[in-house]
Parts: C-alpha cells; sequence; structure tokens
C-alpha cells in the first residue's frame, strides 16, 4: 500500500499547526505510520493461512475465522489512520481558497495565508474536533468488536459447518497483542494531544477577546475622563488663553478676577 498520499497531506498541514499539531503529527507519523509499514503488516501478513482448528471439516475454519475476525486488524488500523488523517485536508483546502482567492483578486487579503484566524481558526477546530471523534469511535469499535485489546491463543467455535465445538489456534498472539496494546496507546496519546490543542486554541482566543474588549473600555473610560475635565474647566473659565488674546485690557482684567473669585468660592 502508498502513503505518499498521507506523506503530503501531513507536509501541507504542517505549516498551520500550532506546536501540539506538530507533536501530534511526529506521533502520527513515526510511532503509528511507520510502525504499521514496517512491522504491523508482516505480523498479520498470513493470519488466515495460520489460523487452524483441530477438525478438517470443508469450509469450517472460514467460518470460525470470519466469526472470530470479521474484519481484519490489520486493515482496520489502516482504515482508522487513514480516516484520523483525512480531517487536515480541511485545513490544506481552505488554506489553497485563501490562496487562490487572493490570486483571484490580484491583492492581499489576508495578513498571512497560513495565519491562524479568522475562518482558519473554526476550520482547524472543527478538524480537531473530527479526529477526536475518529480516535475513539474507532477504540469503542475495536473493543467492540474483538471483546478487548487482546488477541487470544485458543477460540472455541460451534458454528456451522463444524460438527461440533472445535478449538481454534490464532498464530502469534503475544506479538499481536503486544502491537495492538502499542496501537492503542498511540491512539491515545493523540486523544490527549488533540484535546490539548483544542483547550489551547480556545483558551487563547477566549484571552485574546477578553483583552481586547478591557482595552477598549479602558480607552472609553479615558476619554470620557478628558471630556469631562474639558467641559469643566471650560464652566469655570479655564481657558485664560481666550482672555489674553482680548484687546480690551480693563475687561480682561476684570474678568480674570471674576474667575479668580468664582475658582476661590467653589474651593472654600
Amino acid at each position: 500500500m502508498s502513503w505518499m498520499f498521507l506523506r503530503d497531506l501531513f507536509s501541507g498541514a504542517n505549516k498551520y499547526s500550532t506546536g501540539i499539531g506538530r507533536i501530534w503529527l511526529a506521533v502520527v507519523f513515526i510511532f503509528r505510520l511507520l510502525v504499521y509499514m514496517v512491522a504491523a503488516e508482516h505480523v498479520w501478513k498470513e493470519e488466515q493461512k495460520e489460523f487452524e482448528c483441530n477438525v478438517r471439516q470443508p469450509g469450517c475454519e472460514n467460518v470460525c475465522f470470519d466469526y472470530f475476525f470479521p474484519i481484519s486488524q490489520v486493515r482496520f488500523w489502516a482504515l482508522q489512520l487513514i480516516m484520523v488523517s483525512t480531517p487536515s485536508l480541511l485545513v490544506v483546502l481552505h488554506v489553497a481558497y485563501r490562496e487562490g482567492r487572493e490570486k483571484r483578486h490580484r491583492k492581499k487579503l489576508y495578513v498571512s495565508p497560513g495565519t491562524m484566524g479568522g475562518g482558519l481558526w473554526y476550520t482547524y477546530l472543527i478538524s480537531l474536533l473530527v479526529k477526536t471523534g475518529f480516535e475513539i469511535g474507532f477504540l469503542v469499535l475495536f473493543y467492540k468488536l474483538y471483546d478487548g485489546f487482546r488477541v487470544p491463543y485458543l477460540v472455541k467455535c460451534d458454528l456451522k459447518p463444524c460438527p461440533n465445538t472445535v478449538d481454534c489456534f490464532v498464530s502469534k498472539p503475544t506479538e499481536k497483542t503486544i502491537f495492538i496494546l502499542f496501537l492503542v496507546v498511540t491512539s491515545c496519546l493523540c486523544i490527549v494531544l488533540n484535546v490539548t490543542e483544542l483547550s489551547f486554541l480556545v483558551l487563547k482566543c477566549f484571552t485574546k477577546c477578553c483583552l481586547q474588549k478591557y482595552s477598549k473600555r479602558l480607552k472609553s473610560s479615558m476619554c470620557e475622563c478628558h471630556n469631562l475635565r474639558y467641559v469643566t474647566c471650560a464652566e469655570i473659565g479655564a481657558p485664560p488663553l481666550l482672555h489674553k488674546q482680548s484687546s480690551d485690557l480693563p475687561t480682561s482684567i476684570a474678568q480674570g478676577g471674576e474667575t479668580k473669585l468664582l475658582c476661590d468660592t467653589q474651593e472654600a
């Protein structure tokens, strides 16, 4: 199976991710994608051929294998990896839309095509929610399908065309269990990283909004205080420059004396 499209998708989404998002990307690429490609595919390569039952009844082994393993575990993990990685395509498409819109209008419409703000912020948030939902959903589905996260070495089957209850043996159960537990742990780690990044983005946006409201209130209060001081001084007769420019000197002196008397009365 070729995973080149996932590599290109990851490299495109990595430009617009936060620090936590880049950690998630490293975990997915190193501990899930590479482990799957290098080891997991070989562990489950001949699982049906190596599934043996202690009976020679034709069709019994196939029926029992299909009952206990309704979907191949390795293909299940591959499907999970694809579905979890797909939401990152939303971010790449949104950025491509921004760049295409700027090219059509032939001017810069955004601060930067990769800036985490506006509609891109909501798209990134939605991608995190979808990824987290897929991770949790696949873990629950795997637990329900296989009755846990361990591979038994022996299963008992009494389905037709088996003549009676037969014992069937699973190949390399311990090795498969170790890989399953490793993949489950990395999936849980990805869930924690997604929730942490989601909380970080929401908290950052909330803090930014609070600071903007506080700065607006502070600026408006300063303007009101400045206007109040100007009006008070005008009522008292504080602008002396207007009186100094008057051509009638005795009149200005008399007005100045009245202003001083008014101020002294108010101070008393």
